[in-house]
């Protein structure tokens, strides 16, 4: 088990004083997207659950962001992107977030991709891994073509290196073909 320092507290993130907080083994960086419901209230409920998982804190947060939808689903999505420090490994991570996606009321559904949802969780990086399984595919595989997640990912994390392509959040944004309107949500 590879460990590294713990971080210090982060304004804003899941830092809590009085909490322990387990050593730090990895970090990775969750996607998190909703349009159905009370937009702002499934992805506030769902950062306050990132941040309850066991041996899990939150480091950073994007801004919100709205986006144009993709694919079949209708309404603009709200997106946004938070680095987590965290112990858990990354098919427990994910089976965490899938949990999450089922209390808050997501069905899933493999024969549907780009469909509207009440919350999606997403694993875009676990430290610079790779995983290729069934149900674990680590980067992200579309992450390059998304660019309302590549905008709140290079808000926090510019510099991150994709362990595949070997080019920075920053250098994806700038080439993605993506032309979807994307912008920083400002609540009416």
């Amino acid at each position: 088990l590879r460990t590294r320092p713990a971080l210090p507290p982060v304004p804003g993130g899941g830092y809590t004083p009085g909490r322990t907080h387990p050593p730090v083994s990895h970090i990775a960086y969750i996607g998190v997207g909703t349009n159905l419901g009370d937009r702002q209230k499934n992805y506030r409920t769902a950062i306050e659950r990132i941040a309850a998982l066991p041996g899990t804190r939150i480091t950073r947060k994007s801004s919100m962001y709205e986006s144009e939808p993709h694919g079949k689903a209708r309404n603009n999505f709200l997106n946004g992107v938070v680095e987590v420090a965290t112990s858990l490994e990354a098919a427990a991570l994910l089976k965490e977030l899938q949990k999450i996606e089922t209390a808050m009321g997501r069905k899933r559904d493999a024969s549907k991709t780009s469909v509207s949802r009440e919350i999606d969780l997403d694993i875009l990086f676990f430290d610079h891994d790779q995983h290729d399984t069934r149900t674990l595919k680590v980067p992200h595989p579309e992450l390059a073509g998304r660019k309302f997640v590549l905008m709140p990912l290079a808000e926090i994390a510019p510099a991150f290196v994709h362990p595949v392509t070997g080019v920075s959040v920053s250098s994806l944004l700038a080439a993605t073909p993506d032309k979807k309107r994307v912008l920083i949500y400002r609540p009416r």
